[in-house]
């Protein structure tokens, strides 16, 4: 690492940044799934069945805050609930093909957000290969958090 580059400076600038950027990010869109239910859907799609309080436990909240989420989602189908098959006692929730859609389409409207902020805020393409070439390096961070 260079000698003249404070770690504690950067680390206090991405802090503030990325903050905003999060923040920013976080606002609903018109009609948009709420954060929580998000975090249920995409963990849902990646790691596939979970109970309740599997998915409170990886999302780092209560049960019945889980609960209540999951609730929501299934009122809309968007998730769906079976036994699980290894343990007949217990209930898994599942993603729907209306729940993946939600999905895709709240990725897909984030998606085109952010593009519409790099082309309104006159990004110039050496500024475009700077984002993509930090994009690996702000993922290994946050892994390392």
């Amino acid at each position: 690492m260079p000698d003249d580059l404070d770690v504690g400076a950067v680390a206090s600038q991405l802090q503030a940044s990325l903050g905003l950027f999060v923040r920013r990010l976080r606002q609903p869109l018109t009609g948009e799934l709420t954060l929580p239910e998000v975090s249920a859907l995409s963990r849902l799609d990646r790691a596939g069945s979970s109970t309740t309080s599997d998915l409170a436990r990886a999302e780092q909240i209560t049960p019945q805050a889980m609960g209540l989420t999951l609730a929501s989602l299934e009122k809309r189908d968007l998730v769906e609930r079976a036994p699980d098959p290894s343990d007949g006692r217990r209930i898994v929730m599942s993603l729907t093909a209306e729940g993946a859609r939600a999905l895709a389409e709240r990725r897909t409207a984030r998606a085109e957000q952010l593009e519409k902020a790099l082309v309104v805020g006159g990004f110039t393409s050496a500024e475009l290969k700077t984002l993509m070439a930090a994009v690996p390096l702000v993922e290994r961070l946050a892994e390392n958090l």
